[in-house]
């Protein structure tokens, strides 16, 4: 049994505040131990609950911020930027019996913990289907795609909280509870690690390739906080506005929709000028 491990930070265990997940900063450098420590805890648990494989995915900014030297040596890892399937990159190979979402958190224009998709602060909503998405839920309409189910979920009480609207038989693990989107109540890292183990050692029963799950063609709709950015994502073919500073987009598959948000989301990127947005 082989299970993909997407990881991504803001949703890891004593994760509060920007600089805590921007690469590079001092209190970078302190979290990247604690976003180990929770991948490590879920690597066990899998592996407990019967996992053969475990293949873990670095899903965060310039992915790469995991300790490799401090990863469970029983794992491999992805890790590097500019892959096809970005944070469930390997999901598609037909070989993945479970997918587990580590250190996710909600989306934007939410209450949650560092709130946001894909882009911290350019993003202001995004939508599937006219239902609000984060990026747990977008990754999960892919990964239904390729049969396999999400099993875990961690991050802080909002995120478990969304994920059982997509994906309510995964186990949840709460790391912190939610204050604001720069503050939390946090439990310890050796609690945390505990907690995760557990969740996930339950989770791999979970793990099982179905039938996959098409439900295309799916409306893919972003709001930015700036009237260019709507502009600008228009470059990328068949994004066209459909307001001051909404733009959508219609995919046949999320594979195909997947890779034209991040088409997007890069060129939206490019197009933010420093403090003015």
């Amino acid at each position: 049994m082989k299970i993909l491990l997407s990881a991504d930070m803001e949703g890891a265990t004593g994760v509060t505040w920007p600089a805590d997940v921007l690469p590079g900063t001092e209190q970078w450098q302190r979290c990247r131990a604690f976003f180990t420590s929770d991948v490590n805890a879920a690597i066990a648990g899998l592996l407990d609950g019967g996992a053969d494989e475990v293949l873990v995915n670095e899903a965060h900014w310039t992915m790469r911020n995991l300790l490799l030297e401090q990863l469970d040596e029983r794992a491999r890892m992805l890790t590097g930027r500019h892959k096809d399937l970005s944070m469930v990159e390997g999901i598609q190979h037909g070989d993945v019996d479970g997918v587990a979402f580590v250190g996710y958190h909600t989306g934007a224009g939410t209450e949650g913990v560092l709130a946001h998709t894909y882009l911290a602060n350019s993003i202001t909503g995004v939508w599937v289907d006219g239902e609000p998405a984060s990026e747990g839920r977008l990754n999960s309409l892919v990964a239904a795609e390729y049969g396999v189910p999400v099993v875990l979920v961690t991050g802080d009480d909002r995120t478990c909280a969304d994920a059982r609207t997509w994906a309510p038989r995964a186990v949840g693990v709460a790391v912190k509870d939610y204050v604001s989107r720069y503050a939390a109540v946090c439990r310890p890292p050796a609690r945390t690690a505990a907690d995760i183990r557990a969740g996930a050692k339950a989770a791999a029963a979970l793990a099982g390739r179905t039938e996959p799950v098409r439900c295309g063609p799916f409306t893919v709709e972003l709001e930015f906080d700036a009237v260019h950015l709507a502009g600008a994502a228009t470059v990328v073919p068949t994004v066209e506005r459909c307001g001051e500073r909404r733009v959508r987009y219609t995919s046949d598959t999320m594979y195909e929709g997947i890779r034209c948000f991040k088409a997007v989301t890069t060129i939206v990127s490019a197009a933010v000028e420093e403090t003015y947005g």
